[in-house]
């Protein structure tokens, strides 16, 4: 398909090969995650790993002034900084959100350095997802009615159960009711569960969602409350930050007001208040 863009447009192709890096920055490091019961984001690491890291550290950068992506997202350049961007205040780049709220890829993002962020430019940044089809219709490019993509790219066509089963292998445990501590069934593992997941537990009588798991016993805790008021998390731990800008929580999260999160990619954000602690990890509130 991107061949059959740039013919279109009278655009040379140059294709990098990445793949062995994608292995090891990416792919290998989520299989160590879920192996550990943790839920890795793989979109996120790509991006700071792979298409602003591998690909920036492949490229010969003195040659070009910026790298265009098609992330729906902005960035806000100091004024010294002379080009077409949005032109901000602040001595470093700030990454915003972009002019759609449902397509908006900052959560994907948040991870980029000062470093990837300065060459990077987006722009998508200032459209909606309509209004760029639109363009592409008017320009008549052969990706114009191509479906949104899903789903994790190195999976390919192999679904996310067969792809775990076959790097991190299978072990029977227990499905455990929360509220009692009642053996329900069994599951093939931990690894295949994430929190506040409902597809895969195979229980009757639900729906069921995964609350909790025990590594060490590979036992799955699953309710049929996790939507009940008094279930709601008010406080979280977080930790592994990536400052955009700085490299310090400069003020402390404690004396910064209307702090907003987002636990997930979505046009959701929420009120919250964060105290720092050591090691260095916070507390959000919603």
């Amino acid at each position: 398909m991107a061949q059959a863009v740039c013919d279109e447009i009278s655009v040379p192709l140059r294709i990098v090969h990445l793949t062995d890096a994608y292995w090891q920055r990416v792919v290998s490091h989520c299989v160590a995650e879920i192996r550990n019961g943790r839920t890795p984001n793989p979109d996120m690491l790509c991006n700071s790993r792979i298409k602003f890291g591998a690909f920036y550290d492949h490229i010969d950068l003195s040659h070009f002034d910026r790298v265009a992506s098609g992330h729906y997202a902005r960035v806000i350049r100091p004024l010294a900084d002379h080009s077409q961007d949005i032109q901000g205040t602040s001595s470093a780049v700030q990454l915003v959100l972009s002019a759609d709220e449902v397509k908006d890829q900052t959560y994907f993002l948040s991870h980029l350095s000062q470093q990837q962020l300065s060459r990077v430019m987006f722009p998508l940044g200032a459209l909606t997802k309509s209004e760029v089809r639109q363009l592409a219709a008017s320009f008549n490019l052969p990706n114009q009615s191509r479906k949104d993509s899903q789903g994790i790219c190195f999976l390919g066509k192999v679904k996310f159960p067969e792809f775990v089963a076959r790097h991190v292998g299978e072990q029977e445990g227990l499905l455990v009711e929360a509220e009692s501590g009642v053996a329900l069934g069994t599951h093939r593992g931990f690894w295949f569960f994430t929190i506040g997941q409902r597809q895969g537990i195979k229980l009757s009588g639900g729906p069921w969602y995964v609350v909790a798991k025990d590594t060490a016993t590979n036992t799955v805790f699953v309710s049929r409350n996790y939507h009940s008021p008094n279930k709601s998390r008010r406080q979280f731990w977080v930790g592994g930050f990536s400052w955009t800008v700085g490299g310090e929580c400069d003020p402390p999260l404690s004396e910064r007001p209307n702090l907003t999160c987002k636990v997930r990619h979505g046009p959701h954000f929420y009120s919250c208040s964060g105290s720092t602690q050591e090691p260095p990890s916070a507390i959000s509130r919603a």
